[in-house]
């Protein structure tokens, strides 16, 4: 199935020749979850600390569904 993927804010260097926020679609099996997802993008799952598909909160163990808009992003600091 295929799913539409960004990421941002550094995630970027995972993905040779994908730009910050640029979407790329992927194919991936049915019942992929977010923790696969990051495993087949070789992106370490301690970098990121947010994901989102289709807007909303997605953890690394829910199951995508085909054509989900997903968004990755790491943890950020501040003060």
């Amino acid at each position: 199935m295929k799913l539409e993927v960004r990421v941002f804010s550094g995630l970027e260097k995972y993905l040779p020749g994908i730009t910050f926020g640029q979407a790329f679609e992927i194919d991936v099996p049915e019942g992929t979850t977010g923790r696969g997802l990051l495993v087949k993008l070789a992106i370490p799952e301690s970098q990121v600390f947010s994901m989102l598909a289709n807007g909303r909160h997605f953890s690394f163990d829910q199951k995508f569904h085909p054509g989900d808009r997903v968004a990755l992003f790491p943890p950020v600091g501040g003060g």
